[in-house]
């Protein structure tokens, strides 16, 4: 391939990067425009055996982040889980976050002590929490995805935004990175141990 076509290549690029990141602002944009939905007190185990409520998991903040991880049973959730570990301290400057799964307490804290895990975790076992979300719309099927949450001085909470969790989505660097290989993500998938 001669330079003129390598250059050409290479401008396409930058301009679909450009038109990417401007239909990033107005899917941003448009999903400010979704009206806030009021959310219920549910209630969460804890790893350490306590029960908490969905207004406790706020602490000083307005903002709450809640990550809905599958669980122990799937790598692509924990490959998740690991990224988060080492963003927890620059998102709970911001906002308080905590990651929920279907997984019951022990089962949680068993697995998440085994990664190492840093932030906190709760068990949505025995509530619809889930599934009011649209992340459990049936029974045993299960999704990943994140949900933003702000309560107001009132004490009401309202869901804010959300999104869906997945390969090449823009909450886990490896995919970007990957697809900068040569032979991109090349039937890779994340394990549990490498």
């Amino acid at each position: 391939m001669n330079q003129t076509n390598v250059n050409n290549l290479i401008k396409q690029a930058e301009e679909l990067e450009k038109q990417l990141l401007e239909d990033k602002k107005k899917l941003t944009e448009l999903r400010r425009q979704i009206p806030d939905e009021e959310i219920k007190d549910y209630s969460f185990n804890s790893i350490n055996g306590t029960t908490i409520n969905l207004s406790e998991l706020f602490g000083d903040n307005n903002d709450l982040i809640v990550i809905h991880n599958m669980g122990k049973s799937c790598p692509y959730c924990t490959l998740w889980a690991d990224g988060f570990n080492g963003l927890v301290h620059h998102l709970e400057n911001r906002a308080s976050f905590v990651v929920i799964s279907p997984d019951e307490p022990e089962v949680q804290k068993e697995f998440s002590d085994s990664r190492g895990w840093k932030f906190k975790m709760l068990s949505g076992h025995k509530n619809n929490f889930a599934a009011d979300m649209g992340y459990n719309p049936k029974e045993g099927d299960y999704r990943p995805g994140v949900s933003a949450f702000y309560k107001t001085d009132e004490g009401k909470i309202y869901r804010s935004g959300t999104a869906s969790l997945g390969p090449g989505d823009d909450f886990c660097s490896v995919w970007p990175m990957f697809d900068l290989l040569k032979d991109g993500v090349n039937k890779w998938s994340p394990k549990y141990k490498y």
